[in-house]
């Protein structure tokens, strides 16, 4: 005969069934519109104690949400870094938004990132990029180098000319951080400097191709390539647990089996 479930057994069964999964996600995307629906100034006005109460209701789910996985999970709720995210997001929304902590009222809107942790998919696209955080370090000491470099050598190479772009190590390494996504790069800063400097095309064009289409891309490798070994090794989980499952139901109807 089968063992029956405890309490605690039957609350972590249902806060992880996917109709209790998906009534969450429900939830976050319906309070993230009520949120929204609070900047309008004309709507507050006509109903904004109905909003605000609505806000309320969302924010009580959340709640009891946070205790039974405290209740089925007991301490080892603790151990889940996404739980630990969505205990603290739950309580920056409890604490009253008072005169020095009305803040407090605007991060409000951080309860939709729940859908995050609510969310399969997007959980292996965080993952993914955390993963490749060690390695993008690396990436952004290159950029950072190259960006001083080339501060520098604008700022001596056209300073004296145009002051307000290349004038100073900061405006030089801003001006460059707009060239480098290639935003009004040609005609708003790079054609008007060429008009003085007729060689400055040789400056700016490796420039670019360096940052944007070398450096760039690398991140963009680095993160798919995390993505990639994030989604294998939940793959791998999910079936080294079905096989667990498997022999453990074998051996159970090995034991069974009259000798």
């Amino acid at each position: 005969m089968r063992t029956p479930m405890t309490l605690r057994e039957k609350t972590a069964a249902f806060i992880d069934s996917p109709r209790f999964r998906n009534f969450i996600i429900g939830v976050i995307v319906f309070n993230a519109v009520i949120l929204g629906l609070e900047t309008s100034k004309p709507l507050m006005a006509a109903v904004g104690p109905f909003i605000h109460a609505l806000d309320v209701i969302c924010l009580y789910i959340f709640v009891v949400e946070i205790v039974l996985k405290l209740f089925a999970h007991h301490f080892r709720f603790f151990k889940s870094g996404w739980n630990i995210f969505d205990f603290i997001i739950v309580g920056i929304a409890l604490v009253p938004a008072a005169q020095s902590m009305s803040v407090l009222r605007a991060l409000r809107i951080l309860r939709v990132l729940r859908i995050i942790s609510a969310t399969p998919s997007l959980r292996r696209v965080v993952e993914g990029f955390l993963k490749a955080l060690p390695g993008m370090g690396s990436v952004f000491i290159l950029m950072s180098l190259i960006f001083y470099i080339g501060a520098v050598m604008a700022t001596k190479l056209f300073g004296d000319s145009f002051p307000d772009w290349f004038g100073t190590l900061g405006a030089s390494g801003y001006s460059l951080f707009q060239i480098m996504t290639l935003e009004s790069w040609s005609m708003g800063i790079v054609r008007p400097v060429m008009e003085v400097y007729e060689y400055a095309w040789a400056f700016f064009v490796p420039f670019i191709m360096v940052t944007t289409f070398a450096v760039v891309n690398l991140l963009v490798g680095l993160i798919v390539n995390s993505m990639s070994e994030t989604a294998s090794e939940e793959s791998n989980a999910a079936t080294d647990s079905y096989r667990d499952e498997v022999l453990a139901r074998l051996e159970a109807i090995e034991k069974r089996l009259p000798k």
